[in-house]
């Protein structure tokens, strides 16, 4: 009989307990929920990862709080990708603003992507010069070009800038080089992609107003004064590129997003149809 009566106050405590812990961990999403309301997330998950880690054992709240910070998630998601829509159509209007500033070479047979030019630097413009010409993509990847024109060949591969202080910037060795001759004369060009050029395009963009002298580096090296045009060439090209990667930047971090977006309302509907399951 004694037993039995020791047996039936342990079960009522241990039921009292569980009660208890439910109720503190269901206040703590009380306060969580509250937060998320009022737009705080970071307090709302503060106070949901604390009903975990203190309350492992309350089930059904810790149910509901994953719930919850679904929830939280979802709508910073949300919120992020209202932001950088808004970003992305200031960023555009930008470009907008700026576009006739520059020449479009695309042809719509064979090409998907365009290469915006400075008007000053366009090929028709520039026979038999030799000269760094800059351009980018619509999707904002700028490159330089290294052009030698001239009676014989240096096969050159590298680029180097250098300012008045002595400082300079040299390229790789290119991985893009075309060679021809036309009409005796001999041409040869050398792509380098901003990111693989050795930092030479910003060194460029900051001595932009100091005299610059440009090295064609190869078998022999040819040497030259870049010109005012030039240094305009490339600081329009640079700054429009700044714009045009920035813009694809805020679209992949925008699918991203969205792509968040649906994985945790997958999540949730899965809650949902469990929490819709009657217990037996």
């Amino acid at each position: 009989m004694k037993r039995t009566i020791i047996g039936v106050c342990a079960a009522l405590l241990l039921a009292s307990c569980g009660e208890n812990v439910e109720k503190k961990a269901s206040e703590k999403l009380a306060v969580a929920r509250t937060a998320f309301e009022q737009g705080d997330f970071n307090a709302a998950k503060t106070e949901i990862d604390s009903i975990k880690l203190l309350y492992p054992k309350a089930f059904e709240a810790r149910h509901a709080a994953n719930r919850l910070m679904l929830e939280v998630e979802k709508k910073e998601q949300e919120l992020s990708v209202m932001y950088l829509d808004s970003l992305l159509q200031t960023k555009q209007q930008e470009v907008e603003a700026i576009r006739k500033n520059y020449t479009l070479e695309k042809n719509a047979e064979y090409q998907q992507v365009g290469n915006y030019f400075w008007p000053t630097q366009t090929v028709e413009k520039n026979l038999h010069r030799s000269y760094l010409r800059f351009q980018v993509s619509e999707q904002g990847t700028m490159s330089m070009t290294s052009i030698y024109c001239g009676g014989s060949n240096i096969h050159h591969t590298r680029v180097k800038v250098t300012a008045p202080d002595g400082t300079f910037a040299e390229t790789p060795v290119s991985r893009d080089i075309y060679e021809t001759t036309d009409l005796g004369e001999k041409i040869e060009k050398a792509d380098f992609k901003l990111g693989a050029d050795g930092d030479v395009l910003s060194f460029l963009y900051i001595n932009q107003s100091k005299p610059l002298k440009v090295e064609l580096l190869g078998d022999r090296n040819y040497t030259m004064t870049m010109p005012a045009s030039d240094k305009q060439a490339l600081v329009g090209i640079y700054e429009l590129a700044q714009l045009l990667s920035s813009i694809e930047k805020i679209k992949k971090e925008k699918e991203e997003a969205n792509l968040k977006i649906q994985f945790v309302i997958r999540r949730l509907d899965k809650h949902i149809q469990e929490d819709s399951i009657p217990e037996n």
